[in-house]
């Protein structure tokens, strides 16, 4: 995968805000900490795009980046963290609704689930509110090494049972730190969605 100019096109906290571009763009949500920042930067061979908080709940703003002029991934901002005022929930709710519903652009959002455990009650909403905008769902289990083989088998049935995962959906186990899931998300990307980066 060649990418050779990829930057982060602005913060958004409104409509507003968003870029004025039209390619298309591939936004991933998920609950606070399942590893978002390091999948992007992952994803786009860069060390530090996307900010890696070690403090669950930081990303509070919807992040545009802009890879080669061909494609934006979008980072929406991490839901379920506990220690959040109910007030800045419903705004990031808020937040997420408005890009989800809005944004003319959006090719697909993908659900980050952490491999280790159970979707919970915010990823099964997640998931049915992504179903309303996307013609398929499609779920990256994360941080995929840190169990075995065995139990990451049986966590991925977990999951594909728990959001009702089935026919055209996808699922990608991930790793940022054996480097899991790369190839099989460009080739999504590329085939899917047919955006060659």
């Amino acid at each position: 995968m060649n990418l050779h100019n990829v930057e982060l096109l602005i913060s958004a906290v409104n409509m507003n805000q968003y870029p004025k571009t039209d390619v298309c763009e591939v936004a991933f949500a998920g609950r606070s900490n399942v590893g978002k920042s390091s999948l992007i930067n992952k994803l786009l061979n860069r060390k530090s795009l996307a900010r890696v908080s070690q403090k669950p709940g930081k990303t509070a703003t919807i992040n545009f980046y802009n890879i080669d002029n061909t494609m934006n991934f979008v980072d929406l901002p991490g839901y379920g963290y506990a220690q959040v005022s109910k007030e800045e929930k419903k705004r990031w709710a808020k937040m997420i609704e408005t890009y989800l519903s809005k944004r003319t652009q959006l090719s697909q959002v993908i659900l980050l689930v952490d491999s280790r455990h159970k979707p919970t009650g915010d990823d099964v909403t997640m998931i049915n509110f992504i179903r309303n905008y996307c013609e398929r769902a499609v779920v990256i289990a994360t941080k995929c090494d840190k169990i075995s083989k065995k139990q990451l088998e049986d966590n991925l049935r977990t999951i594909i049972e728990t959001l009702k995962l089935s026919g055209d959906d996808i699922i990608i186990p991930f790793s940022t730190v054996k480097n899991i899931g790369i190839e099989e998300f460009w080739c999504y990307v590329s085939e899917i969605l047919g955006v060659e980066v």
